[in-house]
């Protein structure tokens, strides 16, 4: 056998297979993955960058993931829309763990998975298998928290409320996003924030009842809500 081994962007051919990745959740990239091969890694708007996102929200050098020692770090490259990391604005580098969703300005979302290993097949199957301490069942509007099922079933209204937090997996979803779900004959006028306010907060309740020691449903200010569901 050679002792030398192919380089490939400055990773050896069988260190490949095992690289991270990032999965697009959103939009006409979703589903598609970028392999970490290299110790930078960028995104942005530039044609130069590893992620192109033709999007006037992003930045041409937006974010930058470089990998060191200890496994790879996310950076905000002074964009003007901001990166945020599980719905939360980045100030410094911070490090990615398997399962971390990226968001770029509202233009993209990206999954950092860690290894092959636990890679699932498709955005999809995720979300068929429930990688995540809830899962959901959307055939037969079920849902479980750490195999205990949510009884009584949640309100129409809470159900459809939490199928687009769990599909949207872990981006922020706008309050229009809410009105155009769950209340699809009404225009976003007719319904006020009030309302949307007071059914994600009876959904955290019915979701606190099978567990009270993780908040599932997440505000980010500003924004929306999105799902925090912990593998």
């Amino acid at each position: 056998m050679d002792s030398e081994k192919k380089q490939v962007g400055g990773m050896s051919a069988e260190r490949l297979d095992e690289a991270p990745v990032l999965i697009s959740q959103t939009g006409e990239f979703e589903g598609r993955r970028w392999p970490l091969s290299r110790d930078e890694f960028l995104i942005g708007r530039a044609p130069e960058c590893d992620v192109v996102v033709a999007d006037r929200q992003v930045s041409r050098h937006h974010a930058r993931l470089c990998r060191t020692n200890k496994g790879y770090v996310l950076e905000d490259l002074e964009s003007k829309n901001g990166t945020h990391l599980n719905g939360a604005q980045i100030e410094g580098p911070v490090a990615l763990q398997d399962g971390d969703v990226i968001q770029v300005a509202l233009a993209i979302s990206l999954m950092f998975v860690g290894t092959e290993a636990t890679l699932p097949l498709s955005i999809d199957d995720a979300a068929q298998f429930g990688l995540g301490g809830l899962r959901m069942d959307p055939e037969a509007h079920r849902a479980w928290i750490k195999d205990a099922e949510l009884e009584p079933p949640l309100s129409p209204a809470q159900y459809a409320l939490l199928a687009l937090l769990y599909k949207s997996s872990g981006r922020v979803v706008s309050r229009t996003e809410v009105i155009e779900r769950v209340w699809p004959e009404s225009n976003e006028a007719g319904v006020s924030e009030q309302a949307i306010d007071a059914l994600v907060r009876r959904l955290r309740d019915r979701l606190a009842e099978v567990d009270p020691q993780h908040e599932y449903v997440v505000t980010v200010r500003g924004h929306g809500f999105r799902l925090d569901n912990p593998v």
